[in-house]
């Protein structure tokens, strides 16, 4: 049977790391947790579950999942966020396919967010992530913030079952997080030489809010659908804003 190295990545969760790790011991063989530091509970919180615990600064998203992946002792990897779990569903179907796991490259599965006060069925669901995958076939890329798994070769197969997404506990908290990776999401993009027009911003908020809103039927989840369409919208704006006007501002010293 092949063994799952499950790998986590961490920064003051104390709050939310142990349902996390709870969900994981069924399935996983070991647990590999990065801490960027945590100045709470974290590290002591993991300590019960693993002793595969290293310290590491944060370097991106993409760097610092690479880095937990690069620590695990076994090929096949199962990641998650410390604000997710496997629902009971999830858990049964890697079970089941776990004596055979390479007939495939990876696995992807569902994502439920839960925003606030309500689980969101519409605006970010189903949300699919590739979160089991042979690192020998598969790694981290994507732009940060927004990582993704990159299957380089084979089939990528689909579990039935949701990660649960404990997300934002208030608006407060989605706003500090926007304003976060909206910084980290202009950043990549100057880093890469993008070209950015004044229009950008508001084509890709409007677009942003339509498709969550309308396209995805984000009005289904009532009135936290309205608050998520905007803020993914405002997200958008806001990212492309920084782009344009951090420019102007290097121009104009």
């Amino acid at each position: 049977m092949p063994k799952i190295s499950a790998c986590i990545i961490s920064y003051n969760e104390e709050a939310k790391i142990e349902d996390c790790l709870k969900s994981l011991l069924p399935v996983a063989d070991e647990i590999i947790v990065v801490d960027s530091l945590s100045t709470d509970r974290t590290r002591e919180i993991a300590g019960q579950y693993t002793d595969r615990i290293f310290e590491q600064p944060f370097l991106g998203h993409v760097e610092q999942k690479n880095l937990a992946v690069e620590k695990a002792g076994y090929d096949w990897i199962l990641s998650l966020d410390c604000d997710e779990r496997l629902d009971e569903t999830l858990t049964a179907s890697i079970l089941a396919i776990k004596d055979h796991l390479d007939n495939a490259s990876a696995y992807r599965m569902a994502r439920k967010t839960f925003y606030v006060y309500r689980w969101l069925n519409h605006c970010w669901y189903p949300d699919m992530k590739v979160r089991l995958f042979d690192r020998r076939k598969a790694r981290w890329g994507g732009i940060n913030p927004h990582d993704r798994v990159e299957v380089q070769s084979g089939e990528v197969r689909t579990l039935s079952g949701d990660i649960l997404h404990y997300s934002f506990d208030s608006i407060s908290d989605h706003l500090k997080t926007l304003d976060n990776f909206t910084e980290i999401g202009a950043r990549e993009i100057i880093s890469r030489g993008k070209s950015v027009s004044v229009l950008d911003p508001f084509t890709h908020g409007f677009w942003t809010f339509f498709r969550t809103l309308v396209v995805k039927r984000g009005f289904l989840d009532g009135f936290a659908g309205w608050v998520v369409s905007v803020l993914s919208g405002m997200h958008a704006f806001v990212k492309y804003s920084k782009v344009i006007t951090f420019r102007r501002h290097n121009k104009a010293e």
